[in-house]
């Protein structure tokens, strides 16, 4: 072996190293937009897979498609990148140190650029994920604001709910459809409409969090003097 090939497969053997004692598969799904339960179960992304089958922890393990294996595994099978690729995109992702001296001369890689199908896979996951947050919220907002009362007046929350749940959950099953060309029509239709939706659920979560605190504020007892 020549001696710069030792010092590239010692930096990468460090990378590997380094990222795998720093980040879980979990961490890594999450940062990639991927949403995960407090139990630790996820909608795989390597199948159709409509309710949570997978679990990510430290590594990942899909009781559907059977995948499985460690969190550069992971990442190297949903950005369609090598191993090698991953774990430095992880590195880079979560700012993770590691040896990376290179021999003298030798020109660093330029950053590798998005592909047209990487691209793609990118946006269909972003609006599963922002549409399937919808989905949940809508079905919330459908049991939590109906009304007690025949008389009592309809919640816009409510109507909402009544109007758009069935639409979302048709718009999720044609992302898990096997047909690709009906899934790019889909985000191509829909890509604007869903960043929208994902800012506007922002919102509503920030005034959500406001309204908590002035509740607290208000039931908390006043300070003795």
């Amino acid at each position: 072996m020549t001696g710069a090939f030792l010092i590239f497969r010692r930096i990468y053997l460090n990378v590997f190293k380094a990222v795998k004692q720093s980040v879980t598969t979990r961490q890594a799904a999450e940062h990639f937009g991927i949403r995960v339960g407090r139990n630790g179960m996820c909608v795989c992304p390597f199948h159709a897979d409509k309710n949570p089958s997978m679990k990510v922890d430290r590594r990942f393990h899909c009781f559907g498609c059977q995948a499985d294996g460690d969190v550069i595994d992971f990442v190297s099978r949903l950005e369609a990148v090598s191993p090698k690729e991953a774990a430095l995109m992880l590195a880079q992702e979560f700012s993770i140190p590691y040896e990376d001296r290179e021999p003298p001369g030798r020109r660093k890689p330029k950053p590798r650029q998005e592909t047209p199908e990487q691209r793609f896979c990118r946006m269909e996951r972003y609006c599963f994920r922002v549409l399937s947050d919808y989905y949940h919220l809508l079905r919330r907002w459908k049991r939590d604001y109906a009304p007690k009362m025949p008389e009592e007046a309809w919640h816009p929350l409510f109507v909402e709910a009544l109007q758009k749940q069935s639409h979302v959950e048709y718009l999720l099953d044609v992302l898990l459809s096997p047909d690709m060309e009906e899934r790019a029509v889909l985000i191509v239709d829909y890509g604007k409409e869903v960043s929208n939706l994902e800012r506007r659920m922002a919102e509503l979560a920030a005034q959500d969090t406001a309204g908590r605190r002035t509740d607290h504020t208000r039931s908390s007892p006043a300070p003795e003097h």
